[in-house]
């Protein structure tokens, strides 16, 4: 599969469409993405973030509380 047809498929999302899925501030979203623990395109003035970063990132970052 050619690198045009992947970047295609993926879906990226904006800063406030990932704080709502994590269920956390704007602002702790452009934290981890200036950290670089959430990777992310810049877009203009904007960032935007693969969806399938988001879905990594809390998989990773779950904890067994029980």
């Amino acid at each position: 599969m050619s690198n045009e047809r992947q970047l295609a498929e993926v879906r990226f999302l904006t800063v406030a469409e990932v704080a709502s899925i994590m269920r956390v501030s704007k602002m702790t979203v452009y934290r981890l993405v200036h950290n670089g623990e959430l990777p992310a395109v810049r877009v203009g003035r904007s960032f935007r973030v693969p969806e399938d970063a988001v879905h990594k990132y809390l998989q990773t970052s779950y904890i067994d509380t029980a």
